[in-house]
C-alpha cells in the first residue's frame, strides 16, 4: 500500500510544483518559479520511491 501512497503524494506535489513554475512566470515571480521547480522534483522523487517499493514488495 505504500507504493500507491508514495505515487500519489509525489504526482500531487509534481502539479502543484507545476502550477507554482507557471503562476512564478506569468508574475514574474522567479522566486516562486524556482519554489515549484523544487516541489516539482521533491514529487518526482516520492513517485520514484513509490515505483522501487512496488518493485521491491514494500519491503523498503
Amino acid at each position: 500500500m505504500g507504493e500507491l501512497k508514495d505515487k500519489a503524494k509525489g504526482i500531487g506535489n509534481e502539479i502543484a510544483g507545476n502550477v507554482k513554475q507557471a503562476a512564478g512566470r506569468a508574475n514574474n515571480d522567479p522566486n516562486l518559479e524556482a519554489e515549484g521547480a523544487a516541489q516539482e522534483r521533491k514529487g518526482e522523487g516520492q513517485n520514484l520511491k513509490g515505483k522501487i517499493k512496488g518493485a521491491l514488495g514494500d519491503k523498503v
